[in-house]
């Protein structure tokens, strides 16, 4: 999506950051609960741990891409005006913590005792969502406008289309696209991506909405 001929349209990375950073929020308000003692039977956690599997390797995707794509992108046509390694440090630091993760998940998954697996969860839920929650506001800050003044809108355009092959499939995307859309930005997406998308939105929505009311409650 591109508001210009020339400015490139950083509102899909907006969302990329915001749909990571809502379920980091709202998974870590279920571990709490979780933990507490909030009923969970075997259908409950084994979608419980699909959605965080999923989400973990969005992560783990989208920091990749960064490293990859986006920061040698941004260091060709911005030269020496912004210095990428302390956000590249993050996304180091951040491995271990999604192989936490990975291993959190994993324990609550095998059971059986979850309220206890809950707890171990949430610890690292917490220290995820307040890392990535201080990275993306940084991001945003220093690489957002550097990349509107020096990066071309074709060049952002390319490499989003890029970013998007071997990321999460579009049933687990679409649908949280769409819960942090914000009312005035509707019109602009629809204007960029077309009728085709929020038809196919429409489909998956059911389904998606059942889901997630498995896996938080509601």
């Amino acid at each position: 999506m591109t508001t210009t001929e020339t400015t490139p349209d950083l509102l899909g990375m907006r969302y990329a950051h915001r749909m990571m950073r809502f379920d980091l929020h709202r998974f870590t308000d279920l571990a709490r609960r979780l933990a507490a003692g909030e009923p969970c039977d075997d259908r409950r956690a084994a979608a419980i741990v699909a959605w965080l599997r999923t989400l973990r390797q969005e992560i783990h995707h989208h920091h990749t891409v960064e490293d990859e794509l986006c920061w040698p992108l941004i260091e060709r046509s911005a030269g020496a005006e912004i210095d990428l390694e302390v956000l590249s440090e993050d996304h180091r630091a951040l491995d271990p913590l999604l192989d936490q993760l990975h291993a959190a998940t994993s324990a609550f998954a095998a059971g059986p005792d979850r309220r206890a697996a809950a707890g171990p969860l949430l610890a690292i839920l917490t220290t995820i969502r307040d890392e990535l929650d201080e990275h993306i506001e940084s991001e945003e800050a220093s690489v957002f406008p550097v990349v509107e003044r020096y990066v071309s809108a074709q060049d952002w355009a390319e490499l989003e289309k890029a970013i998007r092959k071997g990321g999460p499939p579009i049933g687990f995307v679409l649908p949280r696209f769409e819960a942090v859309m914000r009312p005035e930005e509707r019109a602009q997406v629809r204007a960029a991506a077309g009728r085709v998308m929020f038809a196919l939105l429409a489909l998956l929505r059911p389904g998606f909405k059942r889901k997630e009311r498995l896996v938080f409650g509601g």
